[in-house]
This record gives C-alpha cells, structure tokens and sequence, in this order.
C-alpha cells in the first residue's frame, strides 16, 4: 500500500474517532490487541471538538498515523502504528505524542 492509499484510510479511522463512532474506530484494530492497547494511552472516548491530522508516513513495513484531537479541556496527541493482517491494514498500537498546545505537561 502506498502512503497516498494508507492516508485515505487513515483519514476514515480518524473519521470514526471525531464522530464518536468507537465500535467502528475499534473495527480498525488489531482485535487481539484490545483492550491492552489502550493501556496507559490517553485516547478520545467521545466526539472530539476538532481534529489535525499532523503526519502520515510509512517506516518500513509499517504505517504511521499522527493526529492531534481537540477535546475542549485538552489536546490529545494520538499515533496509530498500522500493521498488516490477513491483507487488512490495521491498527496495531497507539502512543501518545506531545502535542505542543498540552497544559498538563
């Protein structure tokens, strides 16, 4: 998959997130890694306010989504590193990321 076919992709999941469609953001996901995915990670777990996608790349076999989410009392910096499963590019694990407008640090 080119990173031009990942970012159409990538831009529907982030789609999923803002709306607060999360069975279909988690429809995204490598299913045997939820929930421990999101351990430890701060993530959106309702509609967002606004969003900026900061950079969507490739390294190596992988995929690499960045995404800034604006929750209204916070910013989440959110990457989603992408796999590929059974022909399916999935979500395999998030991080958080500083997203330079964080008031907690």
């Amino acid at each position: 998959m080119s990173v031009e076919d990942f970012r159409v992709l990538y831009e529907q999941h982030v789609g999923h997130v803002v709306t607060g469609n999360m069975k279909a953001a988690l429809g995204d996901m490598v299913r045997e890694n939820i929930p421990q995915v999101f351990d430890g990670i701060d993530t959106p777990r309702e509609a967002t306010k606004g969003f900026e996608i900061k950079d969507v790349r490739a390294e190596g076999d992988l995929m690499v989504g960045e995404t800034v989410y604006d929750m209204g009392d916070r910013s989440i910096g959110l990457r989603s590193i992408w796999e590929l499963h059974d022909g399916r590019w999935l979500a395999a694990k998030l991080e958080n990321f500083t997203t330079g407008t964080d008031t907690n640090g």
